[in-house]
């Protein structure tokens, strides 16, 4: 098993920016397949990135493409999830993911979740 603990959510203002982190635990990182996922407030859960465990498969939704990266670092056991050029709505819950196949990331069904962390961008 593996267990996951998010970082770095907060407060700030449209145009900004933030990291997210992922710390894993129990399993290295290195043979999951990893994701973010987010939900707004009376929305359902939607996903956001996700990263093949060799890391050379990697997909955004649409509407965080071109602002949000998603990387990992092995030596620390750690996702993270720069994000740039915030909007108000992307103001979530974000929630870090694992599973031991890239489609159960992809399609939402990950067997690992963490507990979340809030992100709120002020207009």
């Amino acid at each position: 098993q593996v267990q996951l603990v998010e970082s770095g959510g907060g407060l700030v203002q449209a145009g900004g920016s933030l990291r997210l982190s992922c710390a894993a635990s129990g399993r290295s990182i290195s043979t999951y397949a990893m994701g973010w996922f987010r939900q707004a407030p009376g929305k359902e859960r939607e996903f956001v990135t996700a990263i093949s465990w060799s890391g050379g498969t990697t997909h955004y939704a649409d509407s965080v493409k071109g602002r949000f990266t998603m990387s990992t670092d092995n030596a620390k056991n750690t996702v993270n999830l720069q994000m740039n050029s915030l909007r108000p709505e992307d103001t979530a819950v974000y929630f870090c993911a694992a599973s031991t196949t890239y489609n159960a990331v992809v399609t939402g069904t990950p067997r690992y979740w963490g507990q979340g962390t809030q992100v709120t961008v002020s207009s």
